[in-house]
């Protein structure tokens, strides 16, 4: 884009989305489309891949094609657009045939800028002689993995999406997808047919996600209890039957949990009707097979749990980033026994094709290496997706917060392999393991492999520490899994330990943490949060009765995000509510009034001022440093806050009493020090290691700016506790002799 061009977009941005400035990798997508370039974009989920096309079809003459595979998610798509003031429709089997025609008038008379269709719809004759008839500048190709076999959504329609073009010859073509491994990007690039892409993958992770892997004995338990913390939150369960969906969902409900089931086996309109109570926060729960969430546009799932085990790391990935869409963090659990390694290369077995079969037992493998592994899951995930993230701690997944130790584990290592390669390399875990333990089992017997020299030689482990260092074997690269047979397989680099007589120390979980789980959340921001909440409930309210007015789901009017700006902000009037992250020019048109009207009662009514907390778009403008800003009088008002906190009570004691946010006392205590008004606050700080950790990144963030400090940290640590360390720091330094 030449310069002109590219502010144009920005305000289009601004005037129809509400943001001021683009997210990682957006820019730079935008600017390949608008060239005219095709173009391959992977972005994370909530990363904000809609934009990349949705922009440039506002800035391009004519209509953008979109082929979606989510029917039922479509109308919730055009309905966002609408919202913002976007002309937007859909053509799919729901419409009526009357629907149908007057949609595709629209689009043929230059009314409609985005136009979204199914791959099923897009491979029909009918469809492809009235495609010419359309003033097509760009065609999308949504969830763009779908089309290759290797990965774990494959839908036949997807291959023969690359004949779309010889309707719109002209039109640039840019394929998007949350999920693909280097193998699958090269298969969507070539059946697609991309000429000379501009290629854009951006960072798989998602750092507000947690996390964790459960044993499935007593899993109905722990599964309630983890609800119950979620309460009237969104969650989703994966089961991998029709009947363990009903189940679960019963069982759910007879305890008092408000959940559905949702399956391929169930009516269209059963179906659709459950998404949309869930989408409309009728339904919190829903326990589904895979057929559930592709379709789903909801940001605000805090919870996603794998009852049974998925169907790859893809697919994991997949489902569990249907969590925390709006960047807030979320939990994803997943539950594992033994069994269901046994089930699963049951069904494996059935199938007839032997490729299929391989390529089944491999991704199971894959899939069984990340429940299995003991050192960090989101390194796993992210290297599996062909990123090279080589954080050793994520702070994010069980095995990160849960505590470890270092142990040589070269003698053990030695035994496994050399069991290995005396068998012939032709045997899985469960038979190594009987021959080093020394069991006489009938297959052990039948082999001969009791005369083995290495028979017995590990009597004083046990097959759950065997199947660790298995595990960690792998993960080092010592070991691999044939994948046909499961059979364990010395690498290269494992003989070469053996022949070189190298030692080997690995991490394990410490003795106590073995036997007590990690506490569910895995994690949790801690502090207040920098808006008022009481307000962001009464906004909350309000979007839902405009969205029901509607008949659209309450995301579609504001997100969260947005909500949370407003309470932060406090604005009194349209030109302030225009600023606030997520308002465009329509949707200030159409609920500027309402939510003004009640920010305003609300603010008055509990004297509330607005925080100056950095706001998602306004982060950048944070000016922190007090010591410049001359001092401001000091209330009675907040010498009384100053007096409650020296006298031991806490922030949220200190927020009750003065009936205010616990952020509102931090703002105080800043304003106390400031103006060299003594005020004991230590027994707020944090622990001193995580002080030291907080004082590190304030100060390598230049000038002690909170959001670049909490950049560094992690999703983890809180806005108000970098606040009040900020705050020592500056009243230890006040202190400090010249």
């Amino acid at each position: 884009m030449r310069p002109g061009e590219c502010a144009a977009v920005l305000e289009l941005l601004k005037e129809h989305f509400g943001y001021d400035r683009f997210l990682p990798l957006q820019e730079s997508i935008i600017r390949s489309v608008m060239a005219g370039r095709d173009t391959f974009a992977l972005m994370p989920t909530g990363g904000g891949k809609s934009l990349c096309y949705q922009l440039p079809a506002l800035a391009l003459p004519g209509l953008t094609l979109v082929v979606s595979p989510l029917i039922a998610l479509m109308k919730d798509q055009v309905d966002a657009l609408r919202a913002n003031g976007i002309p937007a429709g859909f053509i799919n089997s729901t419409l009526t045939a009357a629907a149908t025609a007057e949609t595709q008038r629209r689009a043929a008379a230059g009314q409609v800028k985005l136009l979204y269709v199914a791959p099923e719809r897009a491979e029909l004759p009918e469809f492809r002689r009235w495609l010419p008839s359309l003033p097509v500048s760009l065609i999308a190709i949504d969830e763009a993995h779908c089309v290759s076999m290797w990965g774990h959504d494959f839908r036949p329609a997807y291959r023969k999406l690359s004949q779309l073009r010889e309707g719109a010859a002209q039109a640039p073509v840019i394929a998007l997808t949350a999920t693909a491994t280097p193998q699958v990007r090269q298969d969507i690039l070539s059946q697609l047919g991309l000429r000379q892409p501009g290629v854009f993958v951006s960072s798989f992770n998602r750092p507000n996600l947690t996390y964790a892997v459960q044993p499935k004995k007593g899993a109905q338990t722990a599964l309630l209890e983890l609800l119950e913390r979620h309460r009237s939150q969104s969650a989703i369960i994966y089961c991998q039957s029709r009947k363990s969906t009903e189940e679960m969902a019963a069982m759910l409900t007879r305890e008092g949990f408000r959940a559905e089931a949702y399956h391929a086996g169930l009516e269209a309109q059963q179906r659709l009707d459950t998404q949309n109570r869930f989408i409309r926060d009728e339904t919190p729960i829903v326990v589904a097979t895979i057929a559930f969430g592709m379709g789903i546009d909801k940001p605000d799932v805090r919870l996603v749990v794998h009852y049974d085990l998925p169907g790859s790391v893809e697919g994991y990935y997949q489902e569990t980033g249907r969590a925390g869409r709006d960047g807030q963090p979320s939990d994803c659990v997943a539950f594992y026994s033994y069994a269901d390694k046994s089930k699963q290369e049951y069904f494996i077995r059935q199938l007839e094709d032997e490729a299929e079969r391989e390529r089944a037992q491999w991704r199971l493998e894959q899939v069984l290496a990340l429940y299995n592994r003991r050192t960090c899951r989101r390194r796993f995930v992210l290297n599996y997706l062909g990123e090279d993230w080589e954080t050793p701690n994520c702070g994010g997944c069980d095995n990160c917060l849960r505590p470890t130790e270092q142990y040589d584990a070269t003698e053990l290592a030695q035994k496994l392999l050399s069991a290995a390669i005396r068998t012939g390399q032709r045997f899985g875990l469960q038979h190594l393991a009987a021959v080093l333990l020394g069991h006489s089992t009938r297959k052990v017997l039948e082999r001969g492999h009791e005369q083995l020299p290495v028979f017995g030689i590990a009597q004083d482990s046990s097959v759950n520490e065997l199947r660790d260092l298995a595990e960690d074997l792998k993960a080092e690269g010592l070991l691999e899994t044939a994948a046909e047979y499961a059979s364990l397989l010395v690498t290269d680099k494992g003989r070469a330990f053996l022949k070189n007589r190298e030692t080997l120390t690995l991490s394990r979980p410490v003795q106590a943490a073995r036997e007590v789980q990690p506490p569910l959340p895995g994690r949790r921001p801690e502090g207040a949060p920098s808006y008022d909440a009481g307000l962001f409930s009464e906004l909350s309210g309000l979007r839902k009765r405009l969205a029901d007015e509607r008949g659209v789901p309450a995301f579609v009017v504001f997100s969260n995000r947005t909500l949370e700006d407003m309470a932060r902000r406090l604005p009194r009037s349209l030109p302030e509510f225009a600023q606030v992250s997520g308002v465009g020019q329509a949707k200030l048109n159409d609920f500027g009034g309402p939510f003004l009207e009640l920010i305003g009662r609300y603010a008055d009514q509990h004297g509330l001022e607005a925080v100056s907390a950095p706001s998602p778009d306004s982060y950048r403008r944070e000016r922190l440093n007090q010591e410049e800003r001359p001092p401001r009088e000091v209330s009675l008002r907040v010498r009384e806050t100053g007096r409650i906190i020296s006298g031991g009570a806490s922030l949220a004691q200190a927020a009750a009493a003065q009936g205010v946010t616990e952020e509102r006392v931090a703002h105080q205590l800043e304003r106390l020090v400031q103006a060299g008004i003594p005020v004991e606050f230590w027994h707020l700080l944090p622990m001193p290691a995580r002080r030291m950790r907080i004082e590190t990144a304030l100060r390598a963030s230049g000038n002690e700016l909170l959001k670049p400090a909490r950049e560094l940290l992690g999703e983890d640590y809180g806005y108000i506790e970098l606040r009040l360390v900020r705050l020592a720091l500056r009243q230890r330094r006040a202190a400090a002799p010249v």
